[in-house]
């Protein structure tokens, strides 16, 4: 039986986007949904985004750092000492308003690693590595002996496919296991600049049968930027500006120490997270 399965990641809160890769999964005749983790923020999407990932109805969901991030900071618990951790608080923490509480208990409960067996293939999923959901380790230009670590757990897997570095990739482990990378939907990103120009969703369709993999297909999708910007304006997201920014270049900004001082300083997002975390722990209390 041939089972042609989209793996998607790292949506960060492009409703247009993830649309538009559903659309095309659904043309293609995708039958099955992966997902790799990171759904939410810095974009706007909230109820309606989970609406539309809810529609897609993937067989397997893995919590990124991301997904973490939202969780730790509508629970007022993400420490303060970092411009960037008052970033990800104040839009995890306004979308809050936005969002129904049991999403939030839902993404906390999903695995940061799934090993899957699929037309005789043994599959390893994972957000980075399979223990471990955050961090460099990954990133393309890393030593052979990082990406092996993908296996170490299953050394019988046959492929592993994980995400949170926003490049498509195919590489092979030391042992010639097969590596995928499925890219960003919502946030596609390359150092190299007539790459990096390219801000069509990325994802990845695998077809598969019988102990075989019949076709590999990196997908490009376009939408509408302009569109999605409009839905950001529509709900006054924080940081506009800097999400209008990675829309027209994708350039972003989520480790700019210095800007994010600035923002948070001049806008009051700094006060309004210690507010909202003082608030969180007065409530427990």
């Amino acid at each position: 039986m041939t089972r042609k399965i989209g793996i998607f990641s790292d949506v960060h809160g492009n409703y247009t986007a993830l649309k538009a890769v559903y659309e095309d999964a659904l043309a293609l005749g995708v039958d099955d949904f992966w997902f790799l983790g990171d759904l939410f923020s810095p974009g706007p999407g909230a109820q309606d985004l989970w609406e539309l990932f809810t529609q897609m109805n993937p067989s397997y969901c893995l919590r990124g750092n991301w997904d973490d991030l939202l969780v730790n900071s509508i629970a007022g618990r993400l420490p303060t000492d970092k411009e960037s951790k008052i970033y990800f608080a104040k839009l995890a923490q306004t979308l809050a308003k936005r969002l129904a509480p049991e999403v939030v208990m839902e993404i906390e409960r999903w695995p940061l690693a799934k090993q899957v067996e699929l037309a005789g293939l043994k599959v390893g999923l994972s957000h980075n590595l399979p223990t471990f959901n955050h961090g460099q380790a990954l990133y393309p230009l890393a030593d052979q002996a990082n990406f092996d670590q993908l296996f170490e757990l299953k050394p019988d897997l046959d492929l592993a496919v994980y995400a949170h570095v926003h490049h498509p990739l195919m590489r092979y482990s030391s042992q010639e296991q097969l590596i995928f990378n499925p890219g960003s939907v919502g946030q596609p990103f390359s150092q190299h600049p007539i790459f990096q120009a390219d801000l069509r969703a990325n994802y990845l369709v695998l077809t598969l049968a019988e102990k075989k993999l019949t076709e590999v297909d990196f997908r490009k999708v376009d939408y509408d930027h302009q569109a999605e910007l409009k839905r950001a304006q529509a709900v006054e997201l924080p940081y506009l500006d800097l999400y209008e920014e990675q829309l027209e270049s994708g350039r972003i900004h989520s480790h700019d120490y210095e800007l994010l001082a600035k923002i948070n300083t001049e806008r009051g997002y700094r006060q309004d997270v210690l507010a909202y975390n003082q608030a969180k722990k007065r409530f427990k209390n």
